[in-house]
């Protein structure tokens, strides 16, 4: 097996967890698979940073002197809000060589400036997403999956989700078994899938101001396997109909079918990835009424059936 370099790009400013997570994980399948990977972190002339949170890292090298790596990664952070040209030289020069380009939460503006992520679709994290679409129209920004991968490049979400994608980068380099160990030893979930989104059902809308309708918001999660039509919910929250899907968007931002579907898709996910439930029992559970309405909304919503979903999420026994 030929060892993969790992180069990891260090500026002032730089999130420092976006940094460590993915590292702890390279760094963990070396330890599990020796020779395996070769690791280094770089700034531009060599000198310490300064991250975001006042820790002060002193990279390997400098950033002329490093070879091309097999991986690339550039993490993000405060500093990401500056322009900064020469890290765009060297980037726009050297990532096209790396087989691997991969970015951690803002980190992916770094290379939009670079010009790397023209005609990609990637992610960063939800709250620069805009930005990111905005300030580059060449780039398709997604902000709903934790990380995205098109081709040899692959984007993250917020800080965490960098996690995630380097689990996911070592599982096709060494196999299940070795990202399994690595993900125990850091006690992480060992494969959130990178089309989960950024936030949950209940993250993802907006609390509602009325204590109604919150209460009609709470129910719903707890009870993704009843009657969640309009009009059930609208007499819980004392409401017609017709005020009640009004004000309910209003005030969560997604109206109230999105809302139910999020909820019931996020409640079968964890039913298939948890337990060994049957699929004709989780589509009861989670509100579908029966396996071809849940494998709908699954293939619609993920572009897989749930079968195949659990075959690739649910840990081995």
């Amino acid at each position: 097996m030929a060892q993969r370099s790992v180069l990891f790009v260090l500026f002032d400013g730089v999130q420092s967890l976006d940094v460590t997570g993915p590292l702890e994980v390279f760094a963990g399948a070396e330890q599990h698979t020796p020779g395996s990977y070769r690791i280094r972190t770089a700034s531009l002339d060599g000198a310490a940073v300064r991250t975001s949170s006042g820790l002060t890292v002193v990279p390997d090298e400098a950033l002329a002197r490093a070879d091309t790596p097999h991986t690339l990664v550039v993490p993000g952070g405060q500093g990401t809000r500056r322009p900064d040209a020469r890290l765009a030289d060297w980037l726009r020069e050297h990532g096209p060589r790396a087989e691997r380009l991969v970015s951690v939460c803002t980190g992916a503006i770094r290379l939009a400036e670079a010009g790397l992520l023209d005609g990609r679709r990637v992610t960063t994290h939800w709250a620069y997403c805009d930005k990111l679409a905005r300030d580059h129209p060449a780039v398709e920004v997604d902000p709903d999956p934790i990380y995205v991968r098109d081709g040899h490049v692959s984007t993250s979400a917020g800080v965490t989700s960098g996690i995630d994608l380097a689990l996911a980068l070592v599982e096709e380099d060494l196999g299940r078994d070795a990202a399994l160990t690595i993900a125990r030893h850091l006690v992480v979930f060992l494969r959130r899938p990178g089309n989960q989104a950024q936030f949950s059902a209940q993250l993802a809308a907006q609390t509602a101001q009325r204590e109604p309708l919150r209460e009609v918001q709470q129910w719903i999660t707890e009870h993704p396997d009843g009657d969640l039509s309009v009009e059930s919910l609208a007499a819980r929250a004392r409401l017609s109909p017709r005020h009640f899907a009004r004000a309910f968007q209003t005030e969560t931002g997604m109206t109230p079918g999105r809302y139910v579907d999020r909820v019931r898709l996020e409640h079968a996910r964890r039913l298939l990835e948890d337990t060994s439930d049957g699929v004709e029992e989780i589509s009861r559970a989670s509100g579908y009424g029966t396996p071809e309405g849940m494998r709908r909304a699954f293939v619609r919503a993920l572009g897989t059936a749930p079968s195949e979903y659990r075959r690739r999420f649910h840990p081995a026994q």
